[in-house]
């Protein structure tokens, strides 16, 4: 049977402190969580190699290095709120709950969403919540929203998400192409939205988000 524990911590000393990712509260989160209660029984035994991990037809679970540089430049305080897109089955929304006030998971398919609920109660994490929905619309019932992580990539950001950013907020995504994108950082000051490229990541595109949308500065 595998050593879930070593591997975890494998993980974090192998593929996250490596890669720029230095804040000792995502160490103590990614720690926390089980990641292999988020794949399919399968998977469990590579479930914390550095690969996006198949969930369903055509959704994975992404990386560990490029998840949690993600985190690490959304920057989530513990008195804020996240919505995270695309949780799939919940793993980004457990680990986001980790770190704020309330996380809330949105994800489209309503079969990973049972298992995400499945999961996030397991773990008895009480402030975390899953609702089903379109990703590109976001979760406009609880916005706005601190930090909005986006656990895929787009082809582009839609004005949806956008607008639900609160006032200081951040939001990070893997924007580009099915093959290679760059995941950007987007921060709210006021009714302006500015943004900046981060690194590159070939990360799966999320579905609804596949055709460039109008955005907005």
């Amino acid at each position: 049977m595998a050593d879930f524990t070593a591997l975890r911590q494998n993980m974090l000393d192998c593929q996250i402190k490596p890669n720029k990712v230095t804040d000792p509260r995502i160490h103590a989160a990614l720690a926390a969580i089980p990641r292999e209660l988020f794949v399919p029984p399968a998977l469990q035994s590579v479930a914390y190699v550095d690969e996006d991990l198949p969930l369903a037809p055509g959704r994975y679970l992404i990386e560990p290095r490029v998840f949690a540089r993600m985190l690490q430049e959304a920057a989530i305080q513990p008195d804020e709120q996240v919505l995270v897109v695309g949780t799939g089955t919940g793993y980004g929304t457990a680990v986001a709950a980790r770190l704020a006030a309330a996380a809330t998971g949105l994800e489209c398919d309503a079969g990973l969403a049972v298992k995400a609920g499945q999961a996030l109660a397991a773990l008895g994490l009480d402030n975390a919540a899953i609702v089903t929905g379109p990703l590109p619309a976001g979760w406009a019932a609880q916005a706005p929203f601190d930090v909005i992580l986006v656990e895929g990539s787009v082809a582009a950001v839609p004005q949806a998400l956008l607008d639900q950013v609160a006032d200081h907020g951040r939001l990070v995504a893997v924007v580009g192409g099915r093959t290679l994108g760059v995941a950007t950082l987007y921060t709210r000051n006021g009714q302006a939205v500015g943004h900046r490229p981060l690194f590159e990541a070939g990360t799966p595109l999320l579905p609804g988000f596949e055709k460039a949308l109008e955005f907005v500065f």
